[in-house]
């Protein structure tokens, strides 16, 4: 299983983070067969001392496809959650100001958080679906696909003339303002819409 990622697909994320891009094609970025899922607790790492949540809309990839058009990318996924790309930020800030790659802030071990999936038509409109997430019952980020950059069908476009999609593959389809970091004992909870799908604890 491949998990693909998209960077910097929220204006009001950029914005946060001070990214002046002009992007005209989505920012690609792979993680490691690094899936938590089934309410698996996170256990903080040791070699960051900012470990950041990143709320994000993922999709699951259902058939085989490559250099998929557009217009026919609705046919490749078929279930949805809400997930966390968890980010080493002290990691990345240090690799990006040397110029290096920040794969290991990135793609560590269950950096990729899933909830449960979903079949896309107890959903609704996929181009204007609102998620959220609470820690410790509080509500701290929040976003609605209609304020993607680039919509999920073109993500699919775009990273199938790169690579070959399979079932199961994964793709993070980017996140919202609002990052943050977590700490031991937090209770992260991740929905869509009304729909609690994601709830586990940091250790």
């Amino acid at each position: 299983m491949n998990i693909f990622a998209v960077g910097m697909n929220y204006a009001s994320h950029n914005k946060e983070l001070n990214h002046s891009l002009e992007l005209t094609e989505p920012v690609i970025f792979m993680k490691a067969d690094s899936v938590l899922k089934d309410g698996k607790p996170f256990f903080l790492p040791d070699f960051s001392s900012e470990i950041h949540y990143e709320t994000e809309i993922v999709i699951k990839i259902c058939r085989l496809g490559k250099n998929i058009a557009e217009p026919f990318a609705h046919r490749y996924y078929d279930e949805m959650t809400v997930g966390i790309d968890f980010t080493a930020r002290d990691l990345q800030t240090r690799l990006r100001s040397q110029r290096l790659p920040w794969e290991i802030c990135k793609a560590f071990d269950n950096s990729a958080a899933t909830g449960k999936f979903l079949p896309l038509e107890g959903l609704g409109d996929v181009n204007n679906l609102t998620f959220h997430l609470n820690i410790n019952g509080q509500t701290v980020q929040q976003g609605n696909t209609q304020n993607m950059i680039f919509s999920i069908d073109n993500i699919i476009a775009y990273v199938s003339r790169f690579f070959t999609l399979r079932m199961g593959d994964l793709i993070f389809t980017g996140t919202p303002e609002g990052i943050g970091p977590v700490k031991i004992g937090d209770r992260l909870q991740g929905y869509i819409g009304n729909k609690l799908l994601l709830d586990f604890f940091v250790r």
